[in-house]
């Protein structure tokens, strides 16, 4: 399976969300899963792919030349993919995926999370999306969702849109699950 993780970039977080990423990484090494991600060497990222690949398994990283010419790119990818801008990396992400696994992180893991959570909502896809919910860390935004839910933005049924893992265990074993819920059209 190619697991497409959404990630932070950041050094500055704090280490269990560091050790997540390396133990998630190990388990998609051994089962053979490949690893699509944002293609940095630092932060959660850096830390995702490196494990990665001390386990021996494929990393892809896709990654906008403006990032690369920054001196972000990690190199030791076994594929790296420099793109344009940001949506073409996002759109690489996305059509190289089987799966999305959203770590905790920041602005921009939350806007790709968003993005891909629409568009299978729209029906542009039909690929399982599972949040790490480590120590709570999605609850604020699943409290966000629900709101949704309950004030009519948005249709119950979508809560099966995604779905939420509080360890890696629990991430592993929601990718093993099929993604068979029947949506209903977006539109009342």
């Amino acid at each position: 399976m190619k697991v497409t993780v959404y990630a932070s970039s950041s050094d500055a977080v704090d280490r269990r969300y560091l050790d997540a990423a390396r133990g998630f990484a190990g388990r998609l090494a051994a089962r053979g899963d490949e690893l699509i991600y944002g293609g940095t060497a630092v932060g959660v990222m850096g830390a995702l792919a490196e494990a990665m690949r001390v386990a021996g398994g494929r990393v892809t990283g896709v990654l906008p030349q403006l990032m690369a010419d920054r001196g972000l790119a990690d190199r030791a990818c076994d594929e790296l993919v420099l793109t344009p801008d940001m949506p073409a990396r996002k759109q690489e992400l996305m059509a190289r995926a089987d799966a999305f696994v959203a770590l905790p992180g920041g602005f921009g893991t939350l806007e790709e999370l968003l993005e891909v959570l629409t568009l299978k909502q729209l029906g542009y896809h039909g690929k399982p999306i599972v949040l790490l919910d480590l120590e709570g860390f999605y609850q604020p935004l699943l409290a966000v969702f629900e709101r949704f839910f309950a004030e009519g933005f948005a249709k119950r049924d979508y809560a099966a849109l995604y779905r939420v893992a509080a360890d890696v265990d629990a991430v592993v074993a929601a990718l093993d699950q099929p993604d068979d819920a029947e949506l209903p059209t977006k539109w009342f």
